[in-house]
């Protein structure tokens, strides 16, 4: 049996491809999902579902699925904004009207889906749509054909479906917020993106694209220093790849001099004084996080392991007995006995 091409494509390979089209990752982790989105490219029809939180690339990934579509990439990529849309014009934002149609509608539209038309229509935060325009969506993604409205016959698009949605729809559906139908319709391939922090191994790429990217703005950057990488892979990104850009956008705004990024970047954008005492727990929290993300430690696994070192680094420095570790500790000898009993430490 003939390998697709989504199979013979090289990692680096791979990884270059979707690089070309504005998505970066070095993540390992990160392969079989680009490997799926080349393989939906290479399916021109067939709907996808991207979910991840928001700021982790799903339009990027999502325009880069329409480039790499033999069929549709002469066409136009079209973005609805579901989680803007005015619920009172959605059904005209969407579909269309004809002159006359509403109070207000002195003209035409052809709505957002006749813009696509041959191409894909993105269906950006479709978490967000109305209910009462999903059924409608419903029906023409099962007929291939729409009703603008005021018209009085039905229009056939030869549009592909793209949505993205910033929370997973399966719990949406069980609560009722969003129609089963419709979620199994968009949920033909599903493409999950991971949050920054599940892949840090892509944030010194991504500081210098960004860099890259501002280079006509601001002083040119030719690489990230190691402790800022360090430090960066310790933070949690709540606004993931997007909440990135805009912190290495301040540091190159507020730069002055020197062709790299450093640690005294990070703290001049965030408004931090550099000469502050650093707290010692802080340096840890951040290692600790690291571990728990790159080893997919659990939250008490890592606890548990962290308590064991720190017990044996005490043992060893603390005192010769029991009682003057335990005094070290600010803990009784009773708790400390069977602490190290727990943990297996003489």
């Amino acid at each position: 049996m003939a390998q697709s091409i989504c199979e013979v494509v090289s990692d680096p390979d791979l990884r270059a491809t979707f690089a070309r089209l504005g998505f970066l990752t070095a993540s390992g982790s990160m392969m079989p999902l680009l490997r799926r989105a080349l393989k939906a490219a290479q399916a021109s029809d067939v709907t996808v579902l991207l979910e991840g939180e928001t700021g982790t690339g799903k339009q990027i990934l999502a325009q880069a699925i329409h480039q790499l579509d033999q069929k549709r990439a002469n066409f136009g990529f079209v973005t609805a904004h579901c989680g803007t849309i005015n619920e009172g014009l959605a059904e005209s934002e969407l579909f269309g009207h004809r002159r006359g149609a509403f109070t207000g509608s002195v003209g035409e539209r052809s709505g957002l889906f006749q813009a696509a038309q041959g191409g894909t229509l993105f269906l950006d935060d479709v978490n967000d749509l109305p209910l009462s325009l999903q059924p409608k969506l419903l029906d023409v993604i099962q007929r291939g054909v729409l009703r603008p409205i005021g018209a009085d016959h039905e229009v056939r698009i030869d549009v592909r479906l793209i949505a993205a949605s910033n929370q997973p729809l399966k719990p949406l559906v069980q609560q009722g917020r969003f129609r089963s139908d419709l979620y199994y319709r968009l949920n033909v391939i599903n493409l999950r993106l991971h949050p920054l922090r599940e892949r840090p191994d892509d944030i010194p790429d991504l500081v210098l694209a960004f860099a890259r990217r501002y280079k006509a703005l601001y002083k040119p950057i030719s690489r990230v220093e190691p402790e800022l990488v360090n430090f960066l892979k310790g933070e949690v990104f709540s606004g993931n790849v997007r909440e990135l850009e805009h912190a290495v956008s301040r540091m190159l705004f507020l730069k002055s001099a020197g062709s790299s990024l450093g640690l005294d970047d990070w703290h001049a954008q965030a408004g931090e004084d550099k000469t502050d005492p650093v707290d010692p727990l802080d340096t840890v929290a951040r290692s600790i996080w690291q571990a728990i993300s790159q080893r997919r430690l659990s939250y008490a696994q890592a606890i548990r392991q962290i308590e064991s070192k720190v017990l044996e680094v005490a043992v060893k420095t603390a005192g010769p007995t029991r009682r003057e570790l335990a005094k070290s500790l600010q803990t009784s000898e009773r708790t400390l006995y069977h602490k190290l009993r727990a943990l297996n430490l003489k």
